[in-house]
């Protein structure tokens, strides 16, 4: 089951573009990339990482293990496998305890944008970066998630189009929902 929560539009240099906040399973988003919430040896265990090693096949594991180590805050590219989307933007968000996590998971987010944007992705899907395993709060993570999407969204006169965020779970997407409306309320 898939559900558009939110849906906003965003002046950026090169004309308008849109985020959405999507209740779904991210391997299955029709998007350019997906984001991968990873660690930094791109292993993919379980979670986001997890799912899409099951859905997208070994292609993405071989390209992970060639792209790996990734430090905190930065992001890799590699092949998409049997996944709807063209490439996985593995993006290493921090561990929460590890010191500085507000600045790391805005560094992840803007290098994955910005490193899909420069691979010509119009569309991104993106996950809750680092609020699972690694648990940065939920309620901490989303404004900061998606605001600096919009930041990047902002000042890009790239390809990129449209951020779908995206989360399997009905509760995480509600925050990402609620921080995008604070951020850009709806007109009157």
């Amino acid at each position: 089951m898939r559900e558009v929560l939110i849906e906003r539009a965003v002046p950026t240099p090169a004309g308008e573009a849109r985020v959405e906040v999507v209740v779904g399973d991210i391997t299955r988003e029709e998007v350019d990339a997906i984001v991968n919430a990873a660690n930094s040896m791109l292993a993919h265990g379980g979670g986001v990482a997890g799912a899409i090693r099951r859905r997208g096949g070994p292609e993405i594991v071989e390209d992970s293990r060639a792209a790996a180590p990734v430090p905190v805050g930065e992001a890799a590219v590699t092949r998409a496998g049997r996944l709807p989307a063209r490439m996985v933007v593995h993006a290493v968000g921090p561990r929460w305890g590890e010191g500085d996590e507000d600045d790391k998971l805005a560094r992840a987010v803007r290098s994955a944008l910005r490193l899909a944007a420069e691979h010509g992705a119009a569309s991104v899907a993106v996950p809750a970066i680092s609020t699972g395993i690694y648990g940065f709060p939920v309620k901490r993570a989303a404004p900061i998630l998606v605001e600096t999407a919009l930041d990047v969204l902002a000042r890009h006169q790239g390809p990129l189009r449209t951020v779908r965020f995206i989360d399997i779970d009905a509760f995480t997407a509600g925050h990402l929902a609620r921080a995008l409306a604070e951020a850009i309320p709806e007109a009157p």
